[in-house]
């Protein structure tokens, strides 16, 4: 936490009186074309398309005292169209500070996502999954948590502290009835083939009940054309059916430099349920040029954290992604 301290008033301190030189400005952007099934009880209800696309506009300036100034924003069909906007200042030896109007980040999301990759959010949409044995089983609720940035949130990494080893630190700035909230991690790659991220952040509620922390840990090794990970969050609120425990271990394989496949499996812990959601997927990426062909097959189990038939869902998808 001090490096962080000393970092933080180091460049804030540089800010104080700039000039910038010429930047400059590129668009890059994407496009997909996806289709989904699903299957299990009231499910059977035929494929699903969809489309996705957005422009990402990015820019930066060297400043006369050393520093870069960095913007990043993206334009996509969804609302707000204007998303993910944020201004970042670095240097190579202070780091980079980040504030994001929209779509930041936490410590602890920018590592979130599970071994597996979020396996659980396939199964987003799907808020009523079935009738089975008349019983309505909802699966409108996450199963997994974060430590959401909100808006006007900062962002802090550092520049390399040894071999392979960062700290990040973030801010959550006041809100309506909420009081603000940090967080601090770091990330090691300084064994070849080896990635450890930790994280956690304040999750900031308006109540006791509603607040807590957040514990991200994962740990990721490759050798050759294989690499296993492993990850584990924690989601700890004041009330306990707030709670929430996901644990993912996941294998890739390489198997040309265009074609990859995955194997992964989740376990998702909720409140003081006694039945855990399962879930489980394998994936295949093909990649030439600016394309890329992908599908998945995903088999999820007691989706709501209940043994009721209805919650058992399997879904597939296959997509086509370009950039340009």
């Amino acid at each position: 936490m001090n490096i962080k301290k000393i970092g933080l008033t180091a460049l804030a301190a540089s800010l104080v009186s700039v000039s910038a030189n010429a930047g400059s400005m590129s668009v890059a952007g994407s496009a997909s074309m996806n289709a989904s099934g699903v299957s299990g009880e009231g499910q059977n209800g035929g494929s699903g398309f969809s489309m996705g696309n957005q422009l990402t506009f990015t820019g930066s300036g060297e400043l006369d005292n050393g520093l870069t100034v960095s913007l990043s924003f993206i334009q996509d069909h969804s609302t707000p169209t204007f998303d993910n906007h944020s201004v970042t200042v670095s240097s190579d030896s202070l780091g980079s500070l980040k504030l994001a109007g929209v779509g930041g980040s936490t410590a602890s999301n920018q590592v979130d996502a599970t071994a597996a990759g979020d396996l659980w959010d396939k199964f987003d949409g799907l808020s009523t999954i079935g009738t089975g044995n008349n019983v309505t089983v909802n699966f409108s609720t996450d199963l997994a948590q974060t430590a959401s940035a909100g808006a006007n949130a900062f962002l802090y990494t550092s520049p390399e502290l040894m071999d392979g080893l960062t700290v990040v630190a973030s801010y959550q700035p006041q809100g309506s009835n909420k009081e603000s909230g940090t967080g601090y991690g770091f990330n090691y790659t300084g064994v070849e083939g080896l990635t450890v991220n930790y994280a956690t952040t304040d999750v900031v509620g308006t109540d006791a009940d509603s607040s807590g922390d957040n514990t991200v840990m994962k740990v990721s090794y490759a050798y050759g054309p294989v690499t296993a990970t492993w990850s584990n969050l924690d989601h700890d609120e004041g009330a306990i059916a707030n709670d929430m425990e996901s644990s993912s271990w996941a294998v890739s394989y390489t198997i040309t430099d265009e074609l990859s496949v995955t194997y992964g499996t989740e376990t998702h812990d909720k409140g003081d349920n006694t039945v855990d959601s399962e879930i489980d997927g394998v994936s295949f990426a093909y990649t030439t040029g600016g394309m890329t062909i992908s599908g998945s097959m995903t088999d999820g189990k007691n989706l709501d954290n209940s043994n009721t038939v209805g919650a058992d869902v399997e879904k597939w998808t296959l997509g086509a992604s370009f950039a340009f």
